[in-house]
């Protein structure tokens, strides 16, 4: 099978379409196997067994400053840590669609359902799961730059 790559700007990033011939479709699970393996991930630590997780970015729906570590939070509700400082999350994720909203605070654009203007030039954001956290007016820009919800 020959591959070829495209860009399209009107997708969402972090999205990706593969487009074969019917006839091809019996390795659609095979390439989604392929390309989910590949992904950008991330190692955490069980708090409740102090071991060694291996997580995919994708699930990660936020992560939290906890003095010298972060908590990391998935979108399913499980919490793990990361042995880092949130200044420095970002770098460890090196996945796209994390957005640094407050000084304690990284979260994953994909999993904005809703964000509306608060108080103060603030924004306050809704994710799937009805948790709401709150944009600061120092990062406000990078999240209307970054956020194409």
């Amino acid at each position: 099978m020959e591959i070829r790559f495209e860009a399209d700007s009107g997708m969402d990033r972090g999205l990706a379409k593969v487009v074969t011939h019917p006839a091809e479709q019996e390795q659609w699970k095979r390439l989604e196997a392929a390309l989910q393996a590949a992904e950008k991930r991330i190692t955490v630590i069980n708090a409740s067994n102090n071991r060694q997780v291996s997580l995919e970015t994708s699930k990660v729906a936020v992560i939290e400053a906890e003095d010298r570590m972060c908590s990391v939070r998935l979108i399913t509700g499980e919490m793990y840590l990361l042995n880092t400082r949130l200044k420095f999350a970002m770098e460890v994720l090196d996945a796209p669609g994390f957005i640094k909203i407050n000084n304690q605070t990284i979260i994953n654009t994909r999993y904005i359902t809703e964000f509306s203007a608060t108080a103060n030039a603030r924004v306050e954001v809704l994710l799937t799961d009805n948790t709401s956290y709150t944009v600061s007016r120092y990062y406000i820009n990078d999240f209307r730059r970054s956020y194409h919800g």
